[in-house]
């Protein structure tokens, strides 16, 4: 596959998971149904593609220890929208590159650098940002179980740093633990009418299996630069979508601190990248 290619599939993952804040708006389930019930359907379609693949899987601690990053995070992020604004949850949630910083350091030991501080510290006032202005409109609660998934969503981008992790099949695991603890939840929901079903089909199909696909695919072939790029689509896209549709707007406090920590981790992410290119066409051999 070429990088065109490559970038086409992370573009088609960002707009993919960008409709997940609509859809979750649009169901009028638990938080913890709608999670059970779009994992149900990710999971087996994430399966179809592991044997498709011929993906061994294969189960360790360290499978284990990414499968609750990624339940943590997509439970966490579907309960963070039913409390809070959707551009609020997916902004948050959009700080987990800090939390990466800070997990090298406490846990790998990998002492972090000048730009590591620096983004750090800018993206936290930005956090800052949306605190203070959750004291005054009641989504206190939700701002803090989003930034609890980007929390997760951190460890999900260390699976890699993990001995004998697999990402995908820590996705697979990760989603139906998510399914099962949700299930309890979703075989008392009655309203299936409307646009409830359709949309809890979309987020199984869509947001969470295609999208998972594409990205575990696009990512093996994207420059890293272009394809931090292309994930930044997803933060803009989805507040969006949620304010044409269902007229959900962000307060301007809230949109100061979403500019800092988006603005931020993108030149933190290109900076970085660029950074690794260099170094590696500098330890290539003439």
């Amino acid at each position: 596959m070429s990088s065109k290619k490559g970038l086409a599939c992370i573009f088609a993952a960002a707009v993919l998971f960008s409709i997940g804040g609509l859809c979750v708006k649009m169901i009028p389930w638990n938080s913890l149904s709608i999670n059970s019930f779009r994992s149900i359907i990710s999971v087996g379609m994430l399966l179809v593609f592991a044997k498709v693949t011929r993906h061994k899987l294969k189960l360790t601690p360290g499978v284990f220890g990414g499968a609750c990053a990624m339940c943590a995070t997509t439970t966490l992020y579907t309960m963070a929208n039913k409390l809070t604004t959707a551009a609020n949850t997916i902004l948050l949630q959009f700080t987990a590159p800090v939390f990466v910083i800070l997990f090298l350091w406490l846990v790998f030991r990998e002492k972090p650098k000048k730009l590591d501080v620096i983004t750090c510290v800018v993206v936290f006032g930005g956090i800052a940002c949306f605190f203070l202005d959750s004291l005054g409109t009641g989504y206190l609660a939700g701002d803090l179980v989003a930034v609890l998934s980007g929390v997760g969503y951190a460890w999900v981008f260390l699976l890699n740093k993990i001995p004998g992790g697999d990402p995908l099949f820590s996705t697979i695991l990760g989603q139906a633990m998510g399914a099962v603890i949700g299930l309890p939840f979703l075989v008392q929901e009655t309203q299936f009418g409307g646009a409830a079903l359709p949309a809890a089909i979309a987020l199984g199909v869509f947001q969470l299996g295609l999208a998972y696909i594409f990205f575990t695919t696009g990512i093996k072939y994207a420059p890293p630069v272009s394809a931090s790029l292309m994930t930044g689509i997803e933060p803009i896209l989805n507040p969006v979508l949620v304010a044409l549709v269902l007229g959900e707007m962000i307060s301007p406090l809230s949109l100061l601190g979403g500019a800092i920590v988006f603005v931020t981790i993108m030149v933190y992410n290109v900076i970085g990248a660029r950074a690794e290119q260099k170094d590696t066409c500098q330890g290539e051999p003439v």
